[in-house]
């Protein structure tokens, strides 16, 4: 509960939103997934808001580790997505509250003999802040030179998408100096980001060199 409070979006960003050409079934099925999560009616939408995954489990052994044994622990790595609106404080304080809710003691720390005697389901969490997201204008002098740069090498207005659902950790350096910024994707669609297979592919590599310098030799007028 609460997760997702602080978001509004407006009927202008919705429209920006609608103009992304995106192939919503095309985009799931490459993925193996049969549905999205019904965070909002599309992908672009979705992404306007915070993102709560778990992204890895682990308990006891399996395949040929496989032992006949009832598991001590579980843990369970939890990962979240900023957007500019949260307080990342706020949405670990929610999580942690919903745990709670479901009957389980929260702590910070590993449980005592006693803590784990009591009769309660116990969950050891930990959590940190890595960086916030940071989101800045299309008008901006960078989104300009970007807009400009890629304009001018492809001969048409470039696909503008208001939140990118990965990370970039730049935004320490957006805050501390208080700069705009703009993100120019230039990688395949398909290159498995932070799986073991990540891959880029020459022809993205190249090509991703000449869409740089036609943005980085561009003025922003």
């Amino acid at each position: 509960d609460g997760f997702y409070d602080g978001i509004e979006i407006s009927d202008e960003v919705k429209a920006l939103l609608q103009a992304v050409p995106d192939d919503e079934a095309k985009i799931l099925a490459d993925m193996g997934l049969s549905t999205a999560d019904q965070v909002a009616e599309s992908l672009q939408l979705s992404i306007q808001y915070p993102s709560l995954n778990i992204r890895g489990m682990n308990s006891a052994w399996v395949g040929d580790q496989a032992r006949t044994i009832i598991p001590a622990t579980a843990t369970a790595e939890i990962d979240m997505r900023l957007v500019v609106e949260s307080d990342p404080e706020y949405l670990i304080s929610q999580v942690q509250s919903h745990i709670a809710s479901l009957g389980y003691l929260v702590l910070d720390r590993a449980p005592t003999e006693q803590e784990r005697l009591s009769g309660k389901l116990v969950v050891s969490m930990q959590s940190q802040v890595s960086y916030a997201a940071f989101r800045s204008d299309f008008d901006s002098a960078p989104g300009l030179m970007a807009r400009t740069g890629l304009r001018r090498l492809y001969g048409e207005e470039p696909i503008l998408i208001r939140n990118l659902g990965g990370s970039i950790p730049i935004s320490p350096f957006v805050d501390a100096l208080g700069i705009p910024a703009a993100a120019v994707p230039t990688v395949n669609i398909d290159n498995n980001q932070h799986s073991p297979n990540e891959n880029l592919r020459l022809g993205n590599f190249l090509e991703g060199i000449v869409m740089l310098m036609s943005v980085l030799s561009t003025s922003p007028e």
